[in-house]
């Protein structure tokens, strides 16, 4: 069927991450809630075949609009498509069954407290941790809680005063040593409140601690030959470890709140809302703006909370957001947290302002192309204060190995978009052995030289791929050898190889850039291409030196009659103290003789 160009334009801008999806028919209700490992993927499906499902083929009739979330994990887009579900209810799902929810872990409030799972929050009743998506999990970590830690199970009513007085007697648990026999003060209630301390932090994701002490339990007993022991203790090791990272889509510790993040850029701020609901994220919406003249970004993020709560028609008192905020109401309480489930909220609300802001500008460049190259190359005027946009800029870089086969490669972009028609290659003629700084210097003058001589084009811009010590061989040459004036910047890498800092002047200073701005990025291509230009030419060029024959070196002989020659001769020695005859018999009186005077004038008499 045909799809529409709003649609279009959504799908050719959607993530490959997980997350979750919102169709929406013409009048704005959300008709169908799907989970998406890979988002682009999922929902392109929808509009990619004919589906056999009379239901799926209404739906996909009656897509209007499409909205989604970006989480981190396939678990979390599972937690986040039960909470939308529940609170829309939209036509074209199956809806859960009445009750049906997912398992948390308890903690009672009782002076002797039990650890059990449950799927219903009685909040006066103890700490509830999830909840999680996955049961089993659940059971395997109540499993290892329970064997790390011998806690009651029992139902009985424990107080301290009736321990003293003896009311309660041990059962078959504390005899098969999976209870600490509180019930007949065999533990006292200090010790074991202290495990149930060590019980939260392994709920909690904060068990440092406990993982260390199962690590260096299980390398004791690796080391003892214990390898049974060892692996069981593995497997308590690494279920803590992955039970650490837990999920903040649904949290009964955080009730009702909205969560904001905010983004801006040269032109637009982004603002992002997640609502959460009785603990679970239960709507999500981005809006953008175009920046208003000296506004601060405390004034837009006040007035995009209060604009975004007023038409999700959200009361809560609570929000959760990067800055203090201007103008917010009065009665509203507002966190800006630096770490725990807050914080963890925080930066999905951030990660999914980024992700709109990226897509929007995707969107954008589709039906623009060169409005992105415009925007990339109008910041990276402003950040080096060029004169003017550096619409072609030319980029060298030297490969070597120990001296030898010293050659470079210069690679130009023109309009942000490499221009291989223009890539130049140079092999080093003037100096010997390694000396990268003389070797730019030789081929940035002589590639210079000639543009110069020929009134070719000159960059806008010149980058080494190489930090101070090349800038400054390119400058002598441009400058102090040639005269020329064209700007000169410097990338460096880091110890791992990748684009860190960019340099700029003499002498030069690092150009504060974000790794995640497109810029970055940009100048991050640029890196890459003319290192890989530069090592492609020099494989290349070894590869020819390690293959050359001395009938390289003979007037007349091409690839072919060479390849004939060794083919009949199998050596150079054999053809040596060949005929002229034999030779002419292969490739001809001509090259025969060629050949034959060309070793035997070598012979002295």
């Amino acid at each position: 069927m045909p799809v529409s160009a709003h649609i279009q334009q959504i799908l050719s801008a959607l993530p490959e991450k997980p997350g979750v999806y919102q169709h929406l028919n013409k009048e704005g209700e959300i008709i169908y809630v799907g989970k998406a490992k890979n988002l682009k993927r999922r929902v392109s499906s929808y509009f990619q075949k004919e589906h056999d499902s009379f239901k799926t083929r209404q739906l996909v009739r009656h897509i209007a609009d499409i909205r989604y979330i970006v989480v981190d994990s396939e678990q979390d887009a599972f937690l986040l498509e039960n909470n939308l579900i529940k609170k829309h209810q939209p036509r074209y799902n199956i809806l859960l069954k009445d009750g049906k929810s997912y398992p948390s872990i308890c903690i009672t409030r009782e002076p002797y407290p039990r650890v059990f799972k449950t799927r219903k929050i009685v909040k006066s009743a103890g700490e509830y941790y999830g909840p999680y998506s996955f049961g089993n999990t659940v059971d395997l970590v109540l499993e290892l809680v329970h064997e790390l830690y011998p806690l009651r199970t029992c139902r009985l009513p424990l107080t301290e005063a009736g321990v003293e007085a003896g009311k309660y007697k041990l059962c078959l648990k504390y005899h098969i040593h999976r209870c600490c026999g509180v019930c007949e003060a065999m533990k006292s209630r200090e010790e074991y409140l202290q495990y149930i301390d060590e019980v939260r932090q392994i709920i909690r994701g904060d068990a440092h601690e406990i993982s260390r002490m199962l690590l260096a339990k299980m390398q004791q007993l690796a080391a003892e030959m214990r390898f049974e022991e060892a692996q069981e203790l593995k497997r308590k090791y690494d279920l803590i470890e992955r039970f650490k990272s837990k999920t903040v889509i649904t949290n009964t510790s955080i009730r009702d709140t909205d969560v904001f993040g905010y983004l801006e850029d040269e032109d637009n701020v982004y603002v992002s809302l997640l609502r959460l609901h009785n603990g679970s994220i239960v709507q999500g919406q981005t809006i953008e703006y175009k920046r208003m003249v000296e506004e601060e970004k405390e004034e837009t993020l006040g007035r995009a909370v209060m604009e975004l709560r007023e038409q999700l028609g959200s009361t809560t008192t609570d929000i959760i957001v990067p800055f203090q905020p201007d103008f917010i109401g009065k009665d509203i309480h507002v966190s800006l947290p630096t770490q725990g489930d807050r914080k963890r909220l925080l930066d999905l609300a951030m990660q999914n302002v980024h992700q709109y802001r990226h897509d929007r500008l995707k969107q954008s460049d589709k039906l623009n192309p060169d409005q992105r190259a415009t925007r990339i190359l109008s910041a990276l005027q402003r950040a080096l204060t060029l004169p003017k946009m550096p619409v072609v800029i030319e980029s060298f870089d030297n490969s070597n190995l120990q001296g030898t086969a010293a050659v470079a490669g210069c690679v130009v972009f023109r309009m942000a978009k490499p221009s291989k028609k223009d890539y130049k290659r140079f092999n080093i003629k003037t100096v010997e052995g390694q000396d990268d700084y003389a070797s730019m210097r030789e081929v940035v003058y002589r590639h210079y030289k000639r543009l110069a001589d020929e009134n070719g084009e000159m960059p806008d811009l010149i980058i080494a791929d190489g930090g101070i010590g090349q800038m400054h061989a390119i400058r002598e040459a441009v400058e102090d050898q040639l005269g020329l004036h064209i700007p000169i910047a410097g990338l460096v890498k880091d110890d791992r190889h990748r684009t860190s800092s960019l340099l700029y002047g003499f002498p030069p200073q690092e150009v504060q850039l974000r790794p995640t701005d497109e810029l970055f990025h940009f100048l991050t291509r640029i890196q890459d291409e003319v290192h890989r230009f530069a090592i492609s030419f020099h494989r290349q060029q070894r590869s020819r030196q390690q293959t050359h024959s001395e009938l390289d070196d003979i007037e007349g002989i091409g690839p072919k009659s060479k390849e004939a020659l060794l083919k009949e001769f199998k050596s150079v020695a054999r053809l040596k103290a060949a005929a002229v005859e034999e030779m002419a018999a292969v490739v001809g009186n001509t090259r025969a003789t060629a050949v034959y005077e060309h070793f035997h004038s070598k012979i002295t008499p």
